[in-house]
């Protein structure tokens, strides 16, 4: 049976076409001049131990200014952003209550999302956030989701669309994925998709880990910069993220690397909307909390030239729908 209020949330999000996907967390400080790139893979998935434990005082973005992110993603033309509230790390950047690893203990203890959302609002832009159902400080992964670790999901989650607002679309990651994260047989994905809209039936639940099918999703995901390639036969909806530069966080080498071309940006775009495809672009910020120069004058340009399409009224004869039944199986 075919939900129409989560079709017309579908349209809304692919009418987007172009927004910002905002990195910054723990790795921003982590790997900045690591041979790491991004978390640790290796330790969820190759047993080796943890070479990059994080001390939230570490945490301490000096020039912190959500607003300038703001402005450069309204410079590009884009019309959302996502921002990492936690990463794979493990890291809050909110005082959450159910943990001491968050920005409440960090040597600047300022409420990142609530920043971050505050400033792109104000810009009139969409904010919505990424929350990464795997965990490494809290040891929630592949070998690991008890009945209380699903608790501490649920109640970060909660936290979330209770403290803030609306909130439009939550993205999860690091969840039944090949890389590893929770499986769904310890955290069925229904039983989160049932949490999230229990607290805002509006909110779109994004599944990066997804297939090409919307069992376990709102919107299909494709991780571009991981290689995930949309099919030529896929109509929607849709979402797909890349990068300007060689990670999703900040390197110390970011600030002076040939960017990825507005030509390219602009191609990447074009080639996701005419399958009612969203894109997101990345924009890491750095250390002191702001986008570096060449980020902000690469948006800028690409703002010069970018044209959002008209919105879609109609969904096309191959748009997927997701079924209503319960529970959904695996595909």
């Amino acid at each position: 049976m075919i939900n129409p209020e989560l079709v017309q949330r579908q349209k809304w999000f692919v009418n987007q076409r172009f927004g910002m996907f905002i990195h910054f967390n723990s790795a921003t400080f982590q790997f900045a001049d690591t041979e790491i790139e991004d978390w640790e893979y290796a330790h969820e998935n190759h047993d080796e131990p943890r070479r990059f434990p994080f001390d939230p005082k570490n945490w301490n973005p000096s020039e912190l200014d959500c607003g300038q992110w703001a402005k450069a993603a309204q410079s590009a033309g884009m019309k959302f952003a996502a921002l990492t509230a936690k990463h794979h790390e493990g890291f809050s950047l909110w005082p959450t209550r159910y943990t001491e690893h968050s920005v409440k203990n960090a040597a600047i203890q300022r409420d990142v999302v609530k920043e971050y959302l505050d400033a792109f609002r104000q810009e009139g832009i969409e904010a919505g956030l990424y929350f990464s159902m795997l965990d490494l400080h809290h040891q929630i992964g592949r070998k690991k989701c008890t009945p209380e670790d699903k608790h501490f999901i649920k109640n970060q989650l909660e936290e979330l669309l209770t403290s803030y607002g609306e909130i439009p679309f939550i993205i999860i990651d690091g969840w039944n994925a090949h890389w590893g994260g929770p499986n769904y047989e310890e955290l069925p994905f229904e039983e989160i998709d049932e949490w999230v809209k229990g607290f805002q039936p509006q909110c779109l639940l994004m599944n990066i880990s997804c297939e090409s099918t919307l069992e376990h999703t709102d919107i299909v995901f494709y991780e571009n910069a991981a290689g995930q390639e949309i099919e030529d036969s896929f109509s929607g909806p849709g979402a797909s993220c890349n990068i300007l530069t060689k990670t999703w966080f900040w390197r110390k080498t970011d600030s002076t690397m040939e960017l990825k071309s507005t030509d390219w940006v602009l191609q990447k775009v074009e080639d996701a909307n005419r399958h009612n495809v969203t894109f997101l672009l990345n924009g890491a910020p750095n250390q002191k909390g702001l986008l570096d120069k060449n980020i902000e004058e690469r948006f800028a340009e690409i703002g010069t030239r970018f044209v959002q399409l008209k919105e879609l009224d109609d969904v096309p004869a191959n748009w997927l729908y997701r079924a209503e039944t319960s529970p959904r199986s695996c595909g």
